[in-house]
C-alpha cells in the first residue's frame, strides 16, 4: 500500500514524464534531422555571397528563422499526411497517428512557427528573405504535399524544389538580393533530390504502395527509376561545377565538388548494377545526405578563403 507521499511522488513523476513527452513531440513535429541539412544549405550561401563570414547577428536570426519556417512546414505536412502516416510503420508513432496530439493542435503549432519565422525574417533580416522562406513553405505544403505527393510520380522532382529554397534564403539574407550563383545553388539541390529520395522510395515502396502514394518505383518500376536516378546524377555533377566556370566559386570548391560527385556517382552505379537493391539503396540514401552537406561545406570553405581563378 502506497502512502500519500509516495502517491504524490508518482503523480509528479507522471506529470514530469508527460511534459518531457510533449516537448519531444514538439521537436519531432519539426523534423530536426532534416532541418540540420537545410540550415547547412542556408549558411554556406551566406558565406559565399559576402566572401567571408557574414554579420553574426544576421547569421543567428537567419538560422533561427530558417528552423522555425522549416519546422512549421514539417508540422503542417504531418497534419496533412495524418491519414497515411497512421498506415505506415515508419510514421505510425508520430504525434497525431499515435493519438498524443490532436490534428488541430499540430496545425496551429505549424502555423505559429511559420508566422513567427516570417516576422523574424522581416524585422531582423530583410523582407526578401522572409518572402523566399514563406514561398518555400507554401510550395512544400500546397504544391508538394497538397497536390503532387498523392497524384504524380513526379512528386519528388517538381515538389522537391521546396527543399531548394534555403540557398536562396541564405543568399538574400546576406545580400538583400538573389544572383546567378544563388540560382545555381537552388538547381543543385533540385537535381540532387530525385536520386536521394528515390533511394528511400526503393526501400519503402511497399509502404507507399499500401497507402496509395504514387512514388516512382511503384509506377515506373525499379529499373526505370534507377535509370532516372542515374540520369539526374549525371546532370548534377557538371551542374555543381558551372559556378566555377564564371568565377562564382573557386578552384578549391571545384576540385572537392568533382571528387564528391564521383563518389555519389559510384554509389548510384552500384545501386543500378545490384540484384538486391535494399542495402545499396540504404547506402546511397545515407551517403547522399552526407554528399550534399559536404558539398555545401566545400562552398563555405571556398567562399571564406576567397580564392578565384
Amino acid at each position: 500500500m502506497t502512502t500519500a507521499t509516495q502517491r504524490a511522488g508518482l503523480a509528479a513523476q507522471g506529470r514530469s514524464w508527460g511534459v518531457r513527452q510533449r516537448l519531444r513531440d514538439y521537436v519531432t513535429l519539426t523534423k530536426p534531422r532534416i532541418i540540420s541539412l537545410l540550415l547547412v544549405t542556408t549558411l554556406a550561401p551566406m558565406i559565399i555571397a559576402v566572401r567571408g563570414w557574414p554579420d553574426s547577428w544576421t547569421v543567428l536570426w537567419t538560422m533561427v528563422g530558417g528552423y522555425l519556417m522549416a519546422g512549421g512546414a514539417n508540422a503542417i505536412n504531418m497534419y496533412m499526411d495524418r491519414d497515411i502516416d497512421a498506415r505506415m510503420p515508419r510514421t505510425a508513432l508520430r504525434p497525431i497517428p499515435s493519438g498524443r496530439m490532436s490534428p488541430a493542435h499540430v496545425l496551429g503549432f505549424g502555423v505559429t512557427l511559420a508566422s513567427a519565422s516570417f516576422v523574424l525574417f522581416a524585422l531582423r533580416v530583410n523582407l526578401l528573405s522572409a518572402l523566399l522562406a514563406l514561398a518555400g513553405l507554401l510550395y512544400y505544403v500546397f504544391i508538394y504535399t497538397g497536390w503532387l505527393k498523392r497524384t504524380s510520380p513526379q512528386n519528388i522532382v517538381i515538389g522537391g524544389a521546396a527543399g531548394a529554397f534555403p540557398p536562396l534564403v541564405g543568399w538574400a539574407a546576406a545580400t538583400g538580393q538573389v544572383t546567378l550563383t544563388a540560382a545555381y545553388l537552388f538547381l543543385i539541390v533540385f537535381f540532387w533530390t530525385p536520386p536521394h529520395f528515390w533511394a528511400l522510395a526503393l526501400v519503402k515502396q511497399k509502404d507507399y504502395g499500401r497507402v496509395g502514394v504514387p512514388m516512382a518505383p511503384n509506377i515506373w518500376g525499379e529499373r526505370n527509376t534507377l535509370r532516372q536516378m542515374l540520369m539526374y546524377t549525371l546532370l548534377l555533377i557538371p551542374l555543381t561545377l558551372v559556378p566555377v566556370s564564371y568565377g562564382g566559386l573557386g578552384p578549391i570548391y571545384g576540385m572537392l565538388a568533382l571528387a564528391l560527385g564521383l563518389w555519389l556517382l559510384r554509389d548510384v552505379v552500384r545501386l543500378v548494377r545490384a540484384v538486391d537493391l535494399t542495402r545499396p539503396a540504404w547506402t546511397l540514401y545515407r551517403n547522399s545526405l552526407l554528399y550534399l552537406a559536404l558539398l555545401f561545406v566545400a562552398m563555405a570553405v571556398d567562399g571564406s578563403l576567397g580564392v578565384r581563378w
